[in-house]
């Protein structure tokens, strides 16, 4: 079985955001870069079904200019097979990024499409739902536990747990299918230093939307970004008389 593995590049999560002057968007010019955080969780369960043995090949993809092939190196490093760029200037919206990843999986006739929940920049969590919908194929989203089960061979079935607001969903599926991955499906591995090197000669093959049949017209247009409002600082109180008081007459939730 071949597994798809979207992974995108993202600004670091520990790395502060700011607003550009405009209210347009967010500054791209910042300082550190990295694979989005569900991304990489996603290919390590991939990583980690393909040494159980019910993996043959990890297919790694990402979409965009030609500066994101850092996480198409990173993704080699960790233990991807082969690494595929579709190469756009233009901006990719979560419909966009669904067609693509359909064209490829049909084209790479993979057995399983693996997904970050969602990306820590745009937070849309909709790519996943978008693409087994493209593709008709069954899903599983927000992934705790991923398994395979092999006991019927020409019907192979990925057996997902996921957490849902009551507690924990368990889900059996005829593959193909889609599952995205949640934070607590796995804690993904360090890229190794004979690895790291290893990934930065690798060939990435890379593709154009047109050679995939796919129009990335934008769906969608932002009207304004704007940071988060700032908090006022917290207060210390002497003891449980006062907190009361000044929950009652300043806050006024009491």
């Amino acid at each position: 079985m071949k597994i798809l593995v979207a992974v995108k590049r993202v600004i670091d999560y520990a790395v502060p955001v700011r607003v550009k002057a405009d209210k347009s968007g967010v500054e791209a010019l910042l300082p550190k870069m990295s694979m989005n955080p569900f991304c990489e969780i996603a290919l390590e369960e991939a990583v980690r079904l393909k040494e159980k043995k019910f993996v043959s090949e990890i297919l790694a993809i990402t979409l965009g200019p030609a500066g994101v092939q850092d996480v198409l190196r990173h993704a080699l490093g960790l233990g991807a097979d082969r690494a595929l760029h579709v190469v756009s200037e233009q901006e990719l919206q979560p419909l966009a990024v669904a067609r693509l990843l359909a064209a490829v999986a049909k084209r790479e006739s993979v057995g399983l499409a693996l997904l970050g929940k969602q990306a820590i920049d745009d937070d849309s969590n909709q790519t996943g739902q978008m693409l087994a919908a493209l593709l008709d194929w069954p899903q599983a989203t927000f992934a705790s536990k991923v398994e395979i089960d092999t006991s019927v061979p020409s019907k192979m079935r990925a057996v997902v747990t996921r957490e849902v607001d009551g507690g924990l969903q368990t889900l059996s599926m005829e593959l193909p299918a889609v599952i995205t991955a949640d934070l607590r499906l796995n804690t993904p591995r360090f890229v190794s230093l004979p690895n790291a090197i290893k990934a930065k000669k690798r060939q990435i093959e890379q593709l154009s939307p047109d050679s995939l049949g796919v129009e990335i017209v934008p769906q969608l247009r932002t009207v304004e970004v704007n940071a988060p409002p700032l908090r006022n600082a917290g207060t210390r109180v002497s003891n449980v008389a006062e907190l009361v008081e000044r929950l009652h007459n300043e806050a006024r939730v009491l």
